[in-house]
């Protein structure tokens, strides 16, 4: 199905990924349903990509947002999901506090998997359905110093895998795409200046939006990784993880000043 026939729902919109992927599916022809928790935000990008793009404004990590926002799809028609929202924060899990893990917790896993239980109705009636979970090469690969962070990237692409072994008899194909560390203000400076450090390539968002569109032209759901080496060390990592972990041993003290640095939570909303 072209872009431009879909009917897109892309949740944290005004995120940098989420942007460049609203901006990319615009390009494209793609009509657009961005949401995101900011009203003021996701109306100024609506007004940039003009065109057929709607806005609904909406908590998902609420029981009344993610219905609010089921609803609507419904009514608008989606028939491709993008999930996309998401919050990160870099530091020692024995020193982490108890509510940034919860967040991530809630945003990162248990929002889109809510969410889909309740848009997955209005999308079997579609005649062809499509939903993308945007994971992380960290859903793959523990990294320290992301402990929280790496388990709800590993549980959504748990959860995206096995969806698409249930759908698999559907008209629904199933997408887990897992950038690696990306130039957004989801990193906080000590998370950027840890990647130069240490040698952990960063991708523009613009790359993660053009490989998420190539991701939507295929027929059958798939796992798919941005980045070499991070394609070799995802296998690597379930082959021979004692290989990934004398090499991340080796980097551990580096990893672990950096995360004894001032850190601020993100949101990609």
């Amino acid at each position: 199905m072209k872009i431009s026939n879909r009917i897109i729902l892309l949740t944290g919109a005004t995120g940098g990924i989420g942007a460049a992927i609203a901006r990319r599916l615009a390009a494209e022809g793609g009509h657009l349903v961005l949401s995101g928790r900011d009203p003021a935000k996701l109306g100024q990008l609506a007004t940039e990509l003009g065109g057929t793009t709607q806005v609904v404004a909406a908590d998902i990590t609420t029981a009344g947002g993610r219905q609010e926002l089921a609803e609507a799809c419904a009514r608008i028609g989606v028939d491709t999901v993008v999930h996309n929202a998401g919050t990160q924060d870099f530091n020692l899990f024995a020193e982490q506090d108890c509510p940034a893990v919860e967040a991530m917790l809630q945003l990162n896993l248990a929002a889109p998997m809510l969410l889909t239980r309740l848009l997955l109705p209005a999308l079997q009636q579609r005649p062809r359905g499509t939903i993308v979970f945007v994971g992380s090469t960290f859903g793959s690969i523990g990294h320290p110093g992301f402990a929280a962070y790496c388990a709800t990237k590993f549980g959504l692409r748990g959860f995206a895998e096995s969806l698409r072994r249930e759908l698999a008899d559907s008209a629904i194909v199933v997408h887990y795409l897992a950038p690696r560390a990306t130039r957004t203000e989801l990193n906080s400076t000590a998370v950027v200046a840890m990647n130069l450090t240490i040698g952990n390539a960063m991708d523009d968002p613009a790359l993660v939006a053009a490989k998420l569109v190539a991701l939507l032209g295929r027929c059958r759901g798939s796992n798919s990784y941005i980045g070499w080496p991070e394609k070799l060390f995802v296998p690597l990592n379930s082959l021979l993880p004692r290989l990934v972990d004398n090499a991340l041993a080796r980097k551990l003290a580096t990893i672990r000043a950096f995360a004894h640095q001032p850190q601020a939570t993100e949101r990609s909303t």
